[in-house]
């Protein structure tokens, strides 16, 4: 028996990979890697502990690599918040459409069990905050939270009509080593052009939760072995939450700069579909008898220094 992760090779892929081989499993990744790493398993790949299946999910030819699989972690989706508000084929195909692929070559291939990457903003702009996950009524802002609901309902359906466990997690803002997108990699990014002036978008007061990739990884582990319902669902992230402008100050100061001008585009929201206040409740992980061991400064801090150093 082995593991599936779809996007192994991206950044919350390639480091659930890492813990799957230490845990001694077998595992397959299935990634285009058109956003996805080869470089981040590729040590796995020369032990042979993990077989590396190139592939499109929204094309054939990798179906048959779930044959004797006991699980699938599907991570492969279009990230880009910003970018599917304007230009939404992508994000409609490579999460909903994908999603509903791999649910069916799961049937096929008689694989019983899914965890699934969801994300906070499938709740839009929530009235409580810390938000749980009975919330409702859910009213996601951007495509990009409207097609991860939208994978949510269809991979509970195939739960209830085929028999199927699946574990969906919600996720905060993930951040940390190997990350190739989200507003630290665009500070340090913005900050290497021009080290006298950073652009802030919004009025840099989006406060917002962040926890940092390992303990990610650990949590759904954690989660799944205390959960065995048809369809779990799970917030994660951490229990503060923190705005963008002291997140910019931490990035300037594991740069070493000084004397940065902030630049503030203005307005509550960053982009169309930006969620200016989020924090996650976690109260079902901490029945289960999990809490994150950092909070969000700690976790930035640690993904800024990761960022600065290109790691």
């Amino acid at each position: 028996m082995f593991d599936v992760v779809t996007g192994g090779a991206g950044f919350i892929g390639s480091h659930l990979v890492d813990s799957l081989v230490s845990q001694g499993k077998q595992v397959v990744v299935i990634d285009s890697l058109v956003a996805g790493k080869k470089a981040t398993i590729a040590g796995h790949i020369s032990s042979g502990k993990v077989r590396l299946v190139e592939k499109d999910l929204l094309k054939d030819g990798w179906q048959d690599s779930l044959n004797g699989a006991a699980r699938v972690w599907h991570l492969a989706a279009d990230p880009d918040v910003r970018q599917s508000a304007m230009t939404p084929d992508p994000t409609f195909n490579n999460n909903i459409v994908a999603t509903y692929r791999v649910l069916e070559a799961m049937r096929l291939q008689n694989v019983p069990e899914l965890v699934f990457t969801s994300t906070s903003t499938v709740y839009g702009n929530a009235m409580i905050i810390p938000t749980p996950e009975n919330y409702a009524p859910f009213e996601p802002v951007s495509v990009y939270g409207a097609s991860k609901l939208a994978c949510e309902a269809i991979i509970s359906a195939y739960c209830h009509s085929f028999g199927m466990k699946s574990w969906q997690f919600r996720f905060a803002n993930i951040i940390g080593a190997r990350s190739g997108h989200g507003v630290i990699t665009d500070f340090v990014r913005k900050l290497r052009e021009n080290p006298g002036e950073l652009e802030i978008l919004g009025d840099g007061k989006q406060t917002k939760s962040y926890l940092e990739i390992h303990e990610c990884v650990d949590c759904m582990h954690f989660a799944i072995a205390h959960s065995r319902e048809p369809v779990n669902i799970f917030n994660i992230g951490s229990e503060d939450w923190i705005d963008v402008k002291t997140l910019a100050d931490i990035v300037v100061e594991e740069m070493q700069l000084k004397g940065v001008n902030y630049r503030f585009t203005g307005g509550a929201l960053g982009w169309v579909g930006d969620v200016p206040k989020m924090q996650l409740g976690i109260d079902r992980l901490k029945a289960l008898g999990w809490k994150p061991q950092k909070g969000s400064r700690e976790s930035i801090r640690i993904a800024a220094r990761a960022a600065v150093h290109g790691e």
